[in-house]
């Protein structure tokens, strides 16, 4: 699964690489300098580059481990990494997405925490769905530095100049109040729903079925996305008929990206939005968007025996079992996994850092009540319906080894059903049959 943090045009790009891959910060160690030095090696996707090297010199500065940073762009980082675990290249510590961690784990390339206290104290203070989202086969993997979640936006000028005077509450609601902007000439696809098959497909998908009271699969790991009158079911109904019934949603959606969905929101194009959360900040500033200052977060919209719930994604620092092995440079290793997903001195620093810096999400619900984070998030939205949204974020359900081969079938199934070409059962059957035949193939 593509999943990015970085300056492509996906679900990370607000994240601009600072530098090239393999740049070393001042004081920081090369590749070169390491077998000398016994210093531990760490790997990072490009992004956000200036902060890791900054978080870095103090960790060296406090604690006088040394430290040689890596870099790769997102694009090929899973593959280079991939090599590299295979040639058993010097790694120790390394960014992980959450959508990697049953291949890795599996694979024998990252080796679990649970043997430090020190880091599982943590999950006390974190999000369930992101310690839920490390943990594999009853072990835990490391810890979140970053998370974020698929958020319901609203333009409230446009539903003002429909006589509109809240914000839906339900999917049923969305499509009345998209109906009436609609028939007010203000919009002719009130509702923006990006389908084409990109990473970003699961979390849209994975936030309807939720929100519907629906799962992908069930606690067994057997397919549960075809169920007769699922939230499934509930919702891929609803798009299907938003799509070529009512027409709220345009048809082009099954060829519409994150990035371009965004765009056309942004433009003033559409009254309601799926989008990552982070997307407020750059909706609501002036200098970037149209419709800065008209941009609001509602709860999700729930579905008919469905609830406000959305899907939440994370990502965290691992340790290589080359790492484990050595106990002083695994307890080397885990302090700075900590002083990156835990505390650095007093304040989980590194989160509160991507925050204020870049409008990135954390993983630390605590964090909700700093007054530093509360006054800048006040600046372009409304941190109470951050945190409320946030506690109803669930992990995907479909994080398996076999994921990638899955989401290719669904999602062109999904999209499908979207213009009519299947029924809505045939396609949820079709999904549902790859899954658990590649479940008893791997």
């Amino acid at each position: 699964m593509n999943n990015t943090w970085n300056g492509a045009p996906s679900r990370r790009d607000f994240l601009k690489a600072a530098g090239a891959a393999g740049a070393a910060a001042g004081g920081l160690l090369s590749l070169d300098a390491l077998a000398q030095s016994g210093a531990l090696n760490m790997y990072t996707w490009s992004a956000a580059v200036d902060l890791v090297k900054s978080h870095l010199t103090a960790f060296e500065a406090r604690t006088g481990i040394k430290v040689a940073y890596n870099t790769s762009p997102w694009a090929q980082y899973r593959e280079t990494m991939i090599t590299k675990f295979v040639a058993k290249a010097p790694i120790d510590v390394m960014w992980v997405s959450d959508s990697w961690l049953p291949e890795w784990a599996d694979a024998g390339w990252l080796a679990p925490v649970n043997q430090f206290p020190e880091l599982l104290k943590y999950n006390a203070d974190a999000d369930r769905f992101c310690t839920e989202s490390m943990t594999y086969k009853g072990k835990q993997y490391g810890l979140t530095y970053y998370s974020d979640y698929m958020a319901f936006f609203y333009n409230e000028e446009m539903l003002r100049k429909a006589g509109i005077k809240e914000p839906p509450r339900t999917w049923d609601e969305v499509l009345q109040q998209s109906l009436k902007i609609k028939s007010a000439g203000l919009s002719q696809h009130p509702m923006m729903l990006s389908m084409a098959r990109e990473s970003w497909l699961i979390e849209f998908l994975s936030a309807m079925v939720f929100s519907h009271g629906g799962r992908f699969v069930d606690d067994k790991g057997v397919a549960a996305v075809a169920q007769a009158n699922g939230g499934a079911q509930r919702a891929l109904q609803w798009i299907a008929e938003a799509v070529q019934k009512h027409k709220i949603i345009s048809p082009a959606c099954v060829e519409t990206g994150e990035l371009n969905g965004l765009k056309a929101f942004g433009a003033g194009n559409h009254a309601f939005a799926l989008l990552s959360r982070y997307r407020v900040r750059t909706l609501n500033d002036a200098k970037q968007s149209p419709v800065a200052g008209h941009v609001r977060q509602a709860l999700m919209p729930a579905g008919p025996g469905g609830s406000p719930a959305t899907v939440g994604w994370m990502r965290f620092h691992g340790m290589t079992p080359q790492a484990a092995a050595d106990k002083t440079r695994a307890a080397n290793a885990a302090r700075l996994i900590e002083w990156f997903g835990g505390k650095a001195g007093s304040q989980y620093q590194f989160q509160k850092m991507l925050f204020n810096d870049l409008g990135s999400g954390f993983g630390i619900p605590s964090m909700f009540k700093d007054p530093e984070v509360q006054a800048n998030y006040a600046k372009y939205a409304d941190i109470k319906v951050f945190e409320a949204q946030q506690k109803l974020a669930r992990k995907k359900d479909v994080i398996a080894r076999w994921f990638g081969e899955w989401d290719e079938v669904n999602g062109t199934a999904w999209q499908s059903a979207v213009l009519g070409k299947s029924s809505v059962a045939d396609a949820l059957k079709k999904s549902a049959g790859s899954w658990n035949d590649l479940r008893k193939d791997t």
